[in-house]
Parts: C-alpha cells; sequence; structure tokens
C-alpha cells in the first residue's frame, strides 16, 4: 500500500516537471518569434531607408551632371564669342582703352629760370616743360588742353613768384571762354606760391587753360615751381550728365 502511494507520488511529481518543462519550450519558442519578427521589422525599415538614400544620391548625381554639362556648355559659348571676335574688333576695343587714356602735367620753362610778365594785359601761360602727355590732348605750343571725349576730368595748378609792392601771383583756370578757379598769391617781399585744383565735366571739344592776370609775375627755374596738370577720371555716357 505505501508503494503504490509512493510511486503514485513520483508520477505525479514527474508530470509536473514535464508540464513546466513543455511551458518553458513554448514561451521560449513563442519568445524567439517574437525576437525574429522585430529583427525581420527593423531589418525591412533599414533597407527601406538605405533604398531610399541611394535614390537621393542618383537624382543628386543626375542633377550634379546637369549642372556641369549647363555651366561646360555656356563656358563654351563665351569662348566662341571670344573666338570669333574679329581683327577689327579687337583693334577697336584697343583703341577704346587707349582714348581713355589721358593725362598731361607740364611746367613753364624748359631750361634757364626768369621771370613770365608782367604784362599790361592778360596772357595764355604756355606750359612748354611737358613732363607727360598720354592722349596728346595737352598742346604745348598753345597751352591749351582740349577734351577728345566727354567724362570727369581732375585738373590742378600751381604758381611761384617773388613778393615786391608791384607785382602779385595771380592766375586763373579757364574753361571755354569762362573762368573757373584761381590761385592767387601777394606780398611785399620772400618767396610766394599758391595753387588750386578741382573736377570738371567736359565735353568733345571743350577746352581748358591758364591765364597770367595783367599786372601778375611768375618766376620759375629748374625747379618747375609752376605746373598745370590735368587727366582723365572717368568717361561718361550720355544718360550720366542728363543726370547730373
Amino acid at each position: 500500500m505505501e508503494d503504490s502511494t509512493i510511486m503514485r507520488s513520483v508520477n505525479s511529481s514527474g508530470d509536473r516537471r514535464d508540464t513546466l518543462r513543455d511551458e518553458a519550450s513554448t514561451d521560449s519558442q513563442q519568445y524567439c518569434h517574437l525576437c525574429f519578427s522585430d529583427i525581420h521589422a527593423a531589418l525591412r525599415e533599414l533597407t527601406a531607408t538605405v533604398t531610399e538614400q541611394k535614390a537621393n544620391i542618383r537624382a543628386l548625381e543626375t542633377q550634379l551632371r546637369e549642372q556641369q554639362t549647363f555651366f561646360l556648355e555656356e563656358l563654351n559659348k563665351k569662348s566662341d564669342e571670344i573666338s570669333n571676335l574679329t581683327q577689327s574688333q579687337v583693334e577697336e576695343l584697343r583703341k577704346e582703352n587707349r582714348d581713355r587714356e589721358i593725362a598731361f602735367s607740364a611746367s613753364l620753362m624748359q631750361s634757364n629760370s626768369g621771370y613770365v610778365g608782367p604784362f599790361t594785359t592778360e596772357i595764355t601761360l604756355i606750359y612748354r616743360n611737358v613732363f607727360t602727355n598720354i592722349g596728346n590732348a595737352y598742346n604745348p605750343i598753345t597751352g591749351v588742353f582740349t577734351a577728345p571725349l566727354r567724362g570727369a576730368y581732375r585738373f590742378t595748378v600751381s604758381v611761384f613768384g617773388h613778393g615786391n609792392p608791384s607785382n602779385a601771383a595771380y592766375v586763373s583756370i579757364m574753361k571755354n571762354e569762362g573762368k573757373v578757379v584761381m590761385a592767387y598769391a601777394r606780398q611785399d617781399q620772400r618767396e610766394l606760391n599758391s595753387s588750386n585744383g578741382f573736377v570738371l565735366i567736359l565735353e568733345v571739344g571743350d577746352v581748358v587753360y591758364v591765364r597770367l592776370w595783367s599786372g601778375s609775375r611768375l618766376y620759375d627755374n629748374g625747379n618747375n615751381h609752376n605746373t598745370f596738370s590735368g587727366y582723365l577720371l572717368f568717361p561718361l555716357r550720355e544718360q550720366e550728365l542728363c543726370r547730373m
């Protein structure tokens, strides 16, 4: 009787262990199934992301190739335009640039030293000692600058003399027939000097020159005290003058 009871107890314990083992195995299988499902979902999402990135990269590469092709075509067009310039057009461009190079500077005396004036009437000063005459717009025979093109010009004048009660150093710069500015110095003794500068808008053919007033006297020597200079700042088009 006791043996029979013991055997039933042992069998019952074995059955419970088998049941627990089966349940654990089932739980493990379900857990592994869930793990694999999550991994597959993550891989699918990663694959989709990589595919999308590849598509974006291909689109970007296509766009870059198109832009590169466009820039190369534009560069080739510009190169063709330059290469298609005729020799006459090249010479015309060179001449236009040369025409814009205008500058001169000169002093009164070419050599020796001495006085200019005084005179009983005004005279046009002739600055014979030419330092620079780019564009040949200044005439050292007449002392007159003639504007070769419309533009803004800068001019300066300096005067020098010896003071005395009778004479002053007195000049004016003229545009055509009108007085623009003056440079004036007067004292009873020793050296005297003065200078002035300004910007003028000139039309083609306008003239600029220096006038020595009656009763005035200048002195010059190898130090070139008395000078007249001018140069083109920049050319002006018709509409730019209208705005002024």
